[in-house]
Order: C-alpha cells, then sequence, then structure tokens
C-alpha cells in the first residue's frame, strides 16, 4: 500500500500524512507540526506580539458557531 502511494497526487498524499500524524500523536502523546501548521503558530505569534487581535464579538460569534453542544 505505501509505494502504491507515492503514485498518488501531492493532495492526497498530504492527506494521509495528516491522518498519519493524528495517530502517531495519539499513541505517543506527541503530536508533531506540519511545515504549514508550524508556519501559522509563527504567524499567530508574531500577531501577537503587534498586539493584533481579533475583536471580542467576533471571537463571541466564532465560539456560538462552533460550540458543542
Amino acid at each position: 500500500m505505501l509505494e502504491r502511494v507515492q503514485t498518488w497526487p501531492e493532495e492526497d498524499q498530504e492527506e494521509l500524512a495528516d491522518v498519519a500524524r493524528e495517530i502517531e500523536s495519539r499513541r505517543s502523546g506527541v503530536y508533531l507540526l506540519s511545515d504549514e501548521e508550524r508556519a501559522a503558530v509563527r504567524a499567530g505569534m508574531d500577531a501577537a506580539r503587534r498586539g493584533d487581535f481579533v475583536p471580542d464579538d467576533e471571537m463571541d460569534e466564532f465560539y456560538r458557531l462552533h460550540r458543542r453542544v
């Protein structure tokens, strides 16, 4: 199966890698960030250092929409 994965489109290979990272983190208790996730974290940290935060009303709406019941 792993040999066939190499013939898949890059998008599908990345999706498989995401699932594999989740499985590995569940088994080991350690989650390894993808390059994309690492860049997003760095961008968020840079924004926080600059004081760029989402307004409270936008966060309230986000939580209202995504709250698990």
